[in-house]
C-alpha cells in the first residue's frame, strides 16, 4: 500500500500541468490498474529504477487514454471547443511524457512494446463504438483488449503468461461490473448500447425505451459474462502463488461483490 501510494504520488506529479488545470477535469489515475502492475513488476528480477519507470510511464499512457476517452461525440461549438481541443492536447502530453522518460532510460524496446499496446487499445476503441460486431464473445473480447492490451503487452515483454491471464481476467470482471452498473443506473453505457444493437437489431427505440423483459435479458446477457470472468480470475490467481495481500484482497472483493439484480427491474413490468 506504501508503494502504491508513493508512485500514485509522483505520477500525479507528472500529470501536474497548471495550464490545463484550469480548463480540464483533474485525471484521475485508475489504482486498480497501478495495483496490478506494481504487484506485476515487483516479482521481476530488473533493477528498482527500472520498475518505477516501467510503473510511471505505463500509468502515464493508461491516463493519456483515459483523457481522450473523455471527449464525447458532441458537435463541437463555442461553449466546449476550448475544453475539447484541450482534452485532446492532454492526452496527448501525457503521452508524451513516456516516450521521454524511457528515451532518457534509453528503453527503446519498452517504448516499442508499449507503442504496440496503444495501437492495440486504440484500434479495438474503434471498432467498439461503432459496434460493428457479428457475435457476443467478439464484443465482449473487444471489451477485454482496450481494458488490458498495454499491461499485456507488457507482461508478453517479459515472458510472464501467467500475469497476462491475470490482467486479462481482472480488468474485463471491472469493467463488465462497471457498465452493469451504469445500466442499472440509467446512466449511458457503450456495452449494453453494443448489445443491444447487436441483440435487438430491428428495434429502433434507444436503449432507455426497451421494455423491462428485453432490460433483463441483457443484464443476463452481461451476468453470464461476468460469472465466467470471475471464473477466469479464480484460476489465473491460482498461478501466481505469492501475491501480495492488497491484491488478494482486491481479487477477494471483485469475486464477492456481484450479485444479479433483476428485481427492481421485473418490478417495472
Amino acid at each position: 500500500m506504501t508503494k502504491l501510494n508513493e508512485m500514485e504520488t509522483k505520477i500525479e506529479k507528472h500529470l501536474d500541468y497548471p495550464f490545463l488545470s484550469q480548463y480540464i477535469k483533474k485525471p484521475e489515475i485508475d489504482r486498480d490498474k497501478l495495483l496490478l502492475l506494481l504487484s506485476f513488476l515487483d516479482n521481476l528480477e530488473v533493477p528498482a529504477k527500472s520498475k518505477e519507470n516501467y510503473a510511471l510511464t505505463t500509468m502515464l499512457l493508461q491516463t493519456a487514454l483515459d483523457t481522450h476517452d473523455q471527449v464525447t461525440n458532441d458537435a463541437m461549438d463555442e461553449s466546449n471547443q476550448r475544453n475539447i481541443q484541450l482534452t485532446v492536447l492532454a492526452g496527448t502530453y501525457f503521452s508524451g511524457l513516456y516516450y521521454r522518460l524511457l528515451a532518457k532510460q534509453n528503453e527503446i524496446d519498452v517504448i516499442r512494446v508499449l507503442s504496440e499496446g496503444v495501437e492495440t487499445v486504440n484500434d479495438e476503441k474503434i471498432t467498439f463504438y461503432q459496434k460493428d460486431f457479428d457475435e457476443i464473445d467478439t464484443l465482449i473480447s473487444s471489451l477485454a483488449k482496450i481494458e488490458a492490451s498495454l499491461f499485456k503487452k507488457l507482461a508478453g515483454y517479459f515472458s510472464v503468461n501467467h500475469w497476462e491471464e491475470l490482467f486479462h481476467s481482472f480488468l474485463l470482471l471491472k469493467r463488465l461490473m462497471a457498465e452493469k452498473e451504469k445500466f442499472l443506473h440509467k446512466q449511458k453505457s457503450a456495452l449494453f448500447d453494443a448489445l443491444k444493437k447487436l441483440i435487438f437489431s430491428k428495434q429502433e427505440q434507444s436503449l432507455k425505451e426497451l421494455s423491462p423483459e428485453q432490460k433483463k435479458y441483457l443484464l443476463l446477457i452481461c451476468d453470464r459474462y461476468i460469472d465466467y470472468s470471475k471464473e477466469l480470475l479464480a484460476k489465473a490467481r491460482k498461478n501466481i502463488p505469492l501475491l501480495n495481500s492488497v491484491l488478494e484482497e482486491r481479487i477477494d472483493h471483485l469475486l464477492g461483490k456481484h450479485h444479479v439484480v433483476l428485481k427492481s427491474l421485473a418490478e417495472e413490468g
